[in-house]
């Protein structure tokens, strides 16, 4: 088993050199605006997953994924000049994390509006009661509770 900091080095080496493939080697019309975001390789160094985004429609990422696919022999050769015993294989996964994070921005801005929405109904408002509800003690209040006076207590 290989060290986690080696491991590292060899992910981030795989996606500079799958990154130069899909830019300069691979030649597919399929191939869309493609951006590769992670890589992990297992601790043994004999398979990689290349997780990537696609820019487009749903369409255009299904091509993309066909043509990654279709490719994956000509991007693990390229692997091989990595100089590891073992060429790693190769998987390529459709990162959901893009879609996560619209998703979450889409949720904060509804919030937003939301929270505008209230702060408009509450800047009119008036309390139902008095502006403090809690109870305070009143003079007599505190008398009673210190006792009679002269006591010795």
């Amino acid at each position: 088993m290989a060290d986690a900091a080696r491991a590292r080095k060899i992910a981030e080496r795989i996606k500079a050199i799958v990154a130069e493939q899909l830019e300069y080697r691979v030649k597919d019309e399929r191939l869309g605006f493609v951006t590769v975001t992670d890589v992990r390789v297992t601790g043994d160094l004999q398979h990689a997953t290349v997780f990537y985004t696609v820019f487009g429609t749903d369409d255009e990422r299904a091509a993309t994924a066909k043509a990654l696919e279709s490719a994956k022999g000509k991007i693990r050769s390229s692997l091989g000049q990595l100089g590891i015993r073992l060429t790693p294989s190769v998987d390529f996964v459709a990162d959901a994390l893009p879609e996560g994070a619209a998703h979450l921005e889409d949720l904060l801005v509804a919030t937003k509006a939301r929270d505008e929405e209230i702060a408009k109904a509450s800047a009119g408002a008036a309390y139902a009661g008095e502006a403090d509800p809690y109870r305070k003690p009143s003079d007599a209040d505190v008398e009673s509770d210190e006792g009679p006076e002269g006591d010795g207590a």
